[in-house]
């Protein structure tokens, strides 16, 4: 009886945490491609986002330039973006991703749909870091004659820094799970390993790694933003 309960304790070890598809080299390889997607994007995502949020807090009814047009277009578009769920826009970004890169699927070409995904985010996440900087900050900058530039660039953000980064640090953990769901089309990276050889495979050790893996990187990166952040206050 001892003897069957050992064996059937092997088993299950061996079932969970001893891959039989996937190598040392096939977890290094997806998480590169994990990361490549996911600092690529998030570069993107800032640039493009970080603006628009600037653009929705200036332009707003009571912002700094206030423009009723623009204010009116942009914040609609922002979330009619990021109301669609990811996998539906990388399906609808596919065609376009295929005329510029000349590939639909694949780690490169998951970038511009995981761009447009993050964009609007994060640009609702600047505009409510910026939104929360005291209004006497602005008033001050008036009052030294800045321009609308230098209001923002040396007051509102310097102001705004530790929830940026936090804001920013949410930003890449749900990237990060984007990249796992674009892994579901072929886009590589760790979602794709675990699709593609745990699930359709039947390899559970994979699936395990897969989800330890991504476990440790999103508590590394809180724990780095949450260390900045307090930095940045202190």
């Amino acid at each position: 009886m001892r003897r069957v309960f050992m064996e059937q304790l092997t088993a299950i070890f061996k079932d969970l945490f001893i891959p039989h598809t996937v190598g040392l080299e096939g977890f290094i390889l997806a998480g590169q491609q994990t990361l490549w997607m996911v600092v690529v994007s998030l570069v993107l995502g800032v640039i493009l986002g970080g603006l628009l949020g600037i653009i929705l807090v200036l332009t707003r009814p009571n912002g700094i330039r206030p423009h009723r047009a623009i204010y009116n277009v942009l914040n609609p578009i922002i979330n009619i973006v990021r109301s669609l769920p990811f996998i539906i826009l990388l399906v609808a970004v596919m065609p376009i991703t295929r005329i510029i890169l000349d590939v639909g699927i694949g780690t490169s070409a998951a970038i511009i749909p995981l761009t447009i995904y993050i964009a609007p985010f994060i640009a609702r996440l600047v505009e409510t870091s910026l939104l929360e900087v005291d209004h006497g900050i602005i008033e001050a900058a008036n009052a030294m004659g800045a321009s609308t530039f230098e209001t923002v660039w040396h007051f509102l953000i310097p102001e705004a820094k530790a929830s940026l980064i936090l804001n920013f640090t949410t930003a890449t953990i749900g990237l990060i799970g984007a990249t796992a769901m674009a892994g579901a089309i072929g886009a590589g990276g760790i979602g794709d390993l675990a699709i593609n050889y745990g699930y359709n495979r039947y390899d559970n050790a994979v699936i395990v790694y897969c989800v330890i893996i991504l476990v440790v990187l999103v508590q590394a990166i809180q724990m780095i933003g949450n260390y900045f952040a307090k930095r940045v206050r202190s």
